[in-house]
């Protein structure tokens, strides 16, 4: 008998309608071979499946629940402004609201444009920079991910050669042939190739997550952000930061602020969406003008700057406000990490943790992961054992070794006990 009948059941008539099952690839849970969990129901930091069962939640819808589910004062304000109209396809009042909070609190951003979802906010943003630098080229990193448009879906080629190919069916070689993608973290290899005489006149832009969240967490070195800023300004090729996890996750003007490098553009998502499906991009102003109607550059949604979505996102941003809030929310994280770390270094075990603020990975199979090269050699057998095991105590984190779990201000001591204790005793065990 199936232990989640239910969950079971459902998944697979989702199956006959939908691929896989599931609207994003990792939710199919095929890395760690068992069935997807189906949520019927959250709240604050508790999720509960068609069949009943609870699970105390680290995944937080990827990171976009910095407040925890279906939180009061979000809920209410999204309910009344949906009582408002729900879309309008005209521009409302709630999205100056919130473009004006985002101006204020990120030093970089003097004007924004909202979008629904990171791809669509990335996307914009490479080809806002093409635009306005009139080059064709972008360089992105091995392991950092920026949405599914066709030209961020590649892989490095070797040696001086850094063309890449194609990691999708569907995208053309002459697409990805406008990319280059470097390896993450290696700072004397992307200086030599943001100069080499054959690019260095057509980059347009440099694009990176500074801290990578989609092959575990894996911060960008200072010295290697340092170089990227100073090369791009030496051959006017445009910076921009893909914050669409670490915006008001890491900080509350995001990563950027921790490694002091002012960006030329920043994308956005998740946390300013409140749970609902927002994005944003924004940047200089004399960058962000080059956008129609006042610029050559299109780009356009019917959804962009939901009022629903604003007023949830509005409601969001302030709360991060709150006097100590980070602070608190790493002091909480920590709960965790910090014994995991220390048993994991007295067991000597080939495993590590690392971590940034409230977001953080446990990594099997290597004491450090630092590039994709890392990322490639960690032992997803152990990591699926790890899943299941938290799974059957009722703790949901993220279900591939290659992402990040989220701690939210809301998850209970208890909870978090309950997850540090657990998790040693994988360790101990196993």
């Amino acid at each position: 008998m199936h232990q989640r009948p239910v969950s079971h059941a459902l998944y697979q008539r989702l199956c006959e309608v939908i691929p896989g099952g599931v609207n994003s690839p990792v939710r199919a849970c095929l890395g760690v071979n068992q069935t997807p969990i189906v949520a019927a129901s959250a709240s604050r930091d508790r999720v509960i499946d068609v069949d009943g069962k609870t699970y105390i939640d680290f995944c937080g819808s990827w990171g976009a629940l910095i407040h925890g589910h279906a939180h009061p004062k979000i809920l209410s304000a999204a309910r009344k402004r949906m009582g408002m109209g729900t879309s309008f396809g005209m521009t409302t009042d709630i999205e100056e609201q919130l473009a004006r909070k985002i101006v204020q609190l990120v030093p970089s951003v003097e004007k924004i444009r909202f979008v629904s979802s990171g791809t669509e906010a990335t996307m914009s943003a490479a080809r806002l920079a093409r635009g306005y630098t009139g080059r064709d080229l972008i360089v992105k990193f091995i392991g950092n991910y920026h949405g599914h448009a066709d030209f961020f879906l590649v892989q490095a080629g070797s040696g001086v050669a850094y063309l890449p190919r194609s990691s999708s069916a569907g995208v053309p070689e002459e697409v990805v042939k406008h990319t280059l993608c470097l390896p993450y973290n290696d700072t004397e290899m992307c200086r030599a190739c943001l100069n080499h005489p054959d690019y260095s006149h057509r980059i347009a832009a440099v694009i990176l997550e500074p801290i990578a969240g989609n092959m575990g967490v894996v911060p960008a070195q200072p010295d290697f952000i340092q170089m990227l800023r100073e090369e791009t300004q030496k051959i006017g090729a445009l910076l921009i930061f893909d914050e669409v996890i670490t915006g008001f996750r890491v900080a509350l003007q995001g990563a950027q602020s921790l490694y002091k490098v002012i960006p030329d553009l920043t994308c956005f998502g998740k946390i300013i969406g409140g749970g609902f499906p927002a994005a944003a991009f924004g940047g200089k102003r004399e960058i962000m003008d080059c956008l129609a109607p006042l610029g050559d550059v299109y780009q356009a949604g019917t959804l962009s700057g939901n009022p629903v979505a604003m007023e949830a996102g509005l409601q969001a941003l302030n709360m991060l406000e709150r006097k100590s809030f980070y602070a608190e929310l790493e002091r909480k994280t920590n709960m965790i990490t910090k014994p995991v770390r220390e048993s994991l270094v007295r067991k000597g075990a080939m495993a590590c943790v690392q971590q940034c603020g409230s977001m953080f990975t446990v990594f099997f199979g290597k004491k450090a992961v630092n590039n994709m090269d890392d990322a490639r050699q960690l032992d997803l057998e152990m990591f699926g054992r790890f899943f299941r095991f938290l799974f059957s105590k009722g703790i949901y984190i993220p279900p591939s070794q290659h992402e990040a779990w989220f701690v939210s201000s809301v998850h209970e001591e208890s909870h978090l006990n309950k997850t540090r204790d657990c998790v040693l005793e994988f360790i101990e065990t196993h």
